[in-house]
């Protein structure tokens, strides 16, 4: 029998590790996503027992509807893609996310503080939606594509201390997805003090299983389906 983590709130956590679709975030953000390209996302994930759909906050509404009944989770993105906008900002939008259905909460750090060494504001900032979150999931992009070693590092230990759930590598917009490499690294970091989503680039069933070995627990993919079938995705993310 597989260990349960450890180091976070494993009664609300344990349960993604049972088999590989509760591995899989199943993922829709483009900005010219369809009221029918959610619904049939939502029904992809019920089929395939997906631990969630990721969706734009003005989709959270329409997803959770859609998922009534379902085990499906409804997963939400703040302050994407760029992290920029502020704290309070931030807090606000993962407010209203939650009040709208979301059951987690994705949201993309203070890249530009990070990158001028402001890691206590980078800390403010994600302290500020986790507080507001009040013990709903939080996922933390650091967006590492964007990070040298040393940053990413330094990202990871924020994240580990900021009573977050996850760290999470990538947006699926930025210059690159999650590598292997990387998550080697954010494990070496964080241990089991919060656990690894990796976003963007997972698009084999070899990767996805490669990265399950590395200790990811979570996949932010749009190839769910093709990874599920055991086919190569042909899509980027």
């Amino acid at each position: 029998m597989e260990k349960k983590p450890t180091g976070v709130d494993e009664e609300r956590l344990w349960g993604i590790i049972m088999k590989k679709s509760k591995y899989i975030d199943h993922t829709y953000l483009k900005a010219f996503a369809t009221d029918r390209d959610i619904e049939k996302l939502c029904e992809e994930a019920i089929e395939n027992d997906f631990q969630s759909v990721c969706v734009n906050p003005s989709r959270i509404v329409l997803a959770k509807k859609r998922l009534v009944d379902s085990n499906v989770k409804v997963c939400t993105v703040i302050g994407f893609p760029l992290g920029a906008s502020q704290a309070k900002v931030k807090a606000y939008e993962a407010e209203v996310a939650i009040k709208s259905g979301a059951d987690e909460i994705d949201m993309v750090m203070n890249i530009g503080a990070a990158k001028s060494g402001g890691w206590d504001i980078v800390l403010q900032d994600i302290q500020a939606v986790v507080n507001a979150a009040n013990g709903t999931l939080v996922k933390v992009i650091i967006e590492n594509c964007y990070l040298s070693e040393e940053e990413m590092r330094k990202a990871c230990e924020v994240v580990a201390v900021s009573g977050a759930d996850f760290v999470k590598t990538s947006t699926g917009f930025g210059e690159y997805g999650a590598r292997f490499e990387d998550v080697e690294i954010m494990k070496s970091v964080v241990g089991d003090r919060v656990l690894i989503k990796a976003a963007g680039g997972v698009r084999t069933p070899a990767d996805l299983d490669r990265m399950i070995e590395l200790g990811v627990m979570r996949i932010g993919t749009s190839s769910g389906m093709a990874l599920i079938k055991g086919n190569i995705s042909d899509t980027e993310y």
